[in-house]
C-alpha cells in the first residue's frame, strides 16, 4: 500500500481592509505616438490582446481618452511607470492616468 504524506495548509484570510483600493487606467490620446506603438504598449504592460488593444487604441484616438483596465493602486502605478519609462524612451509623449474606481 502506498501512503502520501500531504503537507499542513494553512488558510489565510484577508480582511477587506487590507485590500488595496481599485484604480482605473486611461489613456490619453495625442497626435505623435503611433498607433502601432499604442498597441504595442497595452499589449506588452497591460497583457491585452490584440484586438482589445486595437479597440482601446481607437477609442482613445476618437474620445480623447479611453479606458484601459481597472487594477489595484500599486499595480496601476507600476504598469504606468512602466509605460511611461518605454514611451519616453522611445520619444513618444504617450500618458497614462489613473483615477479610483
Amino acid at each position: 500500500m502506498n501512503l502520501q504524506i500531504l503537507p499542513e495548509i494553512e488558510i489565510l484570510e484577508e480582511s477587506e481592509s487590507a485590500l488595496e483600493p481599485l484604480y482605473k487606467v486611461l489613456i490619453h490620446n495625442d497626435n505623435i505616438t503611433p498607433m502601432d506603438f499604442v498597441v504595442h504598449i497595452l499589449k506588452t504592460i497591460f497583457f491585452l490582446g490584440v484586438d482589445r488593444a486595437s479597440e482601446i487604441m481607437l477609442t482613445a484616438h476618437i474620445n480623447g481618452n479611453a479606458y484601459v483596465q481597472t487594477l489595484a493602486k500599486s499595480e496601476a502605478e507600476k504598469r504606468i511607470a512602466k509605460a511611461d519609462f518605454e514611451s519616453n524612451n522611445a520619444g513618444y509623449p504617450l500618458r497614462f492616468s489613473m483615477e479610483p474606481e
